[in-house]
């Protein structure tokens, strides 16, 4: 399967706090808000939507297209990607600005907040996927957190073309209205967000899950420590998270399990499977601070694998 993943190609710097948000956040006094969070570590590491969501697919065994807008510190990074297996030769490289960065402080609890530099990303825009793809239709596009616009491009022309997209609007969906919102999902072949953005979309499309199930083919929902459902026209299926005992960091873990997700659709394997592909994916990058922190070979993953859940032999093609 040819994938073709759009989105931002950002560094992440990452900080830990070692209090808990909810100690400083008073109800009462949000609408004045004014805090500031003393962390104790910072450190710096390859990230961006799409790079994540692809790192794990190219782990995995796959050479998904990458295809954003990155700055004049990007070369090394774009190295990096190569020699795992992406292919970034659609990524435009802007001489004259910084690649996207993103920002976020996280709690002892876990909770996140954010903030993103858009940098370069603001230049996917000029992307068209009737260009970029070396003269090779693609099977799949997914579009991921970017650029507003340049996301909205896409959804035009994935319709235009014909191609099958999994829309996952994630961080942008504080960016869009109902209307954009409603167009994205509307035709989209899966539809991918946390439970915080579901909810989120539902009141700014005035949509319930019945309407938007007319919507998309597939919707799945990400449930941090609960999992994730899995609904299509015919079933609903829950994916518990692969167990770990270790846990350092969130950030990409939900890219992570969208590229294990992905790697089950380019197998044909289940929605079953394909959502616990995801989860172990997901869980490698729990373990580890930075979204492309980790590696495994795909026997090691498989291995892994079967120490929980019974793939019933289908994760053999993996081995090669």
């Amino acid at each position: 399967m040819r994938i073709v993943i759009t989105g931002s190609i950002a560094y992440d710097y990452i900080m830990k706090f070692p209090g808990k948000f909810d100690e400083m956040l008073i109800a009462e006094s949000l609408q004045s808000i004014s805090v500031s969070f003393l962390v104790d570590e910072m450190t710096r590491h390859p990230g961006g939507t799409a790079p994540n969501i692809a790192y794990t697919l190219a782990l995995l065994g796959e050479r998904p297209l990458l295809v954003g807008a990155a700055g004049r510190d990007f070369l090394e990074y774009r190295d990096r990607l190569e020699r795992v297996g992406i292919d970034t030769s659609g990524t435009a490289i802007h001489e004259d600005i910084f690649t996207a960065s993103f920002f976020v402080t996280t709690d002892a609890s876990n909770n996140q907040i954010a903030s993103f530099y858009t940098g370069a990303m603001a230049r996917a825009r000029d992307i068209s996927l009737k260009t970029m793809a070396n003269g090779s239709r693609p099977d799949l596009v997914v579009i991921s957190p970017n650029d507003p616009q340049a996301m909205q491009q896409a959804v035009h022309e994935c319709k235009e073309l014909g191609i099958r997209y999994l829309y996952d609007p994630s961080q942008q969906v504080a960016r869009f209205d109902g209307e954009q919102l409603a167009e994205g999902i509307t035709g989209a072949y899966i539809a991918v967000m946390n439970e915080y953005e579901y909810a989120a979309v539902c009141s700014k499309t005035g949509l319930n899950h019945s309407d938007l199930m007319e919507r998309a083919e597939v919707i799945i929902v990400t449930r941090g420590k609960n999992g994730a459902d899995i609904y299509t026209a015919d079933e609903t299926y829950h994916i518990p998270i692969f167990p770990t005992d270790q846990i350092n960091d969130p950030t990409g873990v939900g890219d992570g399990f969208r590229g294990g997700l992905l790697k089950g659709l380019a197998n044909g394997w289940s929605w079953e499977l394909s959502g616990q592909v995801g989860a172990l994916a997901a869980a490698y990058v729990l373990e580890h601070i930075g979204p492309q922190d980790h590696f495994y070979t795909p026997t090691e993953f498989v291995t892994r694998f079967r120490e929980h859940f019974d793939d019933k032999g289908m994760l053999d093609s993996m081995l090669g």
